[in-house]
């Protein structure tokens, strides 16, 4: 008999597929699990935005007091050189 058909040799290298196919099987599940967990508590924490961006345009307008020097230098920004 050649040693790659040896019973003992065969047996033994069935039980070790068996063992790496089940640790295999195992770390798949693992990884699986943890996913969904952390799926859940991703989609948990997470909340709906009303509206598009969130941004408020245009809803209030602004109102600044001028000081006199701003108004002056407005003023003099505006007028129309001749």
């Amino acid at each position: 008999m050649s040693k790659k058909n040896d019973l003992a040799r065969r047996k033994r290298q069935h039980e070790f597929e068996l063992q790496r196919e089940k640790a295999e099987r195992e770390k798949k599940e693992k990884k699986l699990q943890a996913k969904k967990n952390k799926m859940k508590v991703d989609g948990d924490k997470k909340k709906k935005k009303k509206g598009g961006c969130g941004f408020q345009v245009g809803k209030r307008k602004l109102k600044t007091k001028l000081s006199a020097l701003s108004k002056a230098k407005a003023a003099q920004a505006m007028e129309v050189e001749n």
